[in-house]
């Protein structure tokens, strides 16, 4: 079975459009979360996970979406937190709002998380992956960083597709991953996107300007 790793995806539509066309043929579709945020398609990125039925786990952004709060001091977080807002009708809402903090898949094979299995909101970068994150699942999904990586080990694969929407790994193209169960592989897969088309949609939503032109660089 082979398995297209989302996440990250931070309302960059035209991002996510690439990696779908991109996609090889898989037999299905994780999302490790962040479905909105900062970019200016909160709307067409909800919808397109909808329509396809992704099982999808509720990121800090989704969660601050969601509910009446936002972040303290990340002005361009802000901002993103509350154009979703303004963006979303009351079903996307409630969409998001009913993500849970983690999903199991193939028969509990696959655990899947934003941030952390344990510590909430918790930057896991690759070096501190270990078998240690690993619980009875043999592979576990997350996100958070926007840094592509994974480990290998004896007891398991742990895996972040790195961000479709905004990488910060220093490789500005759109980022996510393919798992193959059956060969217990991950497949680390980039690909270029219209990034210019994206910085004249953040300057026309009013989005600061840093929203954009921090995606020319992938940081």
């Amino acid at each position: 079975m082979r398995i297209g790793l989302l996440s990250d995806i931070h309302a960059n539509r035209v991002a996510l459009e690439a990696v779908l066309d991109d996609m090889p043929d898989v037999d299905a579709l994780l999302c490790a979360g962040d479905v909105v945020g900062y970019n200016p398609w909160p709307a067409a990125c909800v919808e397109v996970l909808r329509e396809r039925d992704v099982p999808t786990v509720m990121g800090n952004h989704d969660r601050m979406v969601a509910s009446e709060r936002n972040f303290g001091a990340n002005g361009m977080a802000q901002a993103g937190v509350a154009h979703a807002r303004s963006r979303l009708d009351a079903d996307a809402r409630r969409w998001i709002g009913s993500l849970p903090r983690e999903r199991v898949a193939c028969d509990g094979r696959v655990k899947v998380v934003h941030d952390h299995p344990e510590r909430i909101d918790h930057y896991t970068y690759p070096r501190e992956f270990s078998p240690a994150l690993l619980g009875d699942e043999e592979v576990l999904v997350l996100g958070h960083t926007h840094v592509q990586g994974y480990r290998a080990f004896e007891a398991g694969l742990v895996v972040n597709p790195g961000s479709v929407g905004q990488p910060r790994d220093g490789d500005p193209r759109a980022a996510y991953a393919v798992l193959d169960m059956d060969e217990k592989t991950i497949e680390e897969r980039r690909v270029e996107y219209d990034v210019e088309r994206v910085v004249d949609a953040v300057a026309e939503a009013g989005l600061p300007d840093g929203t954009g032109s921090r995606l020319r660089e992938g940081r």
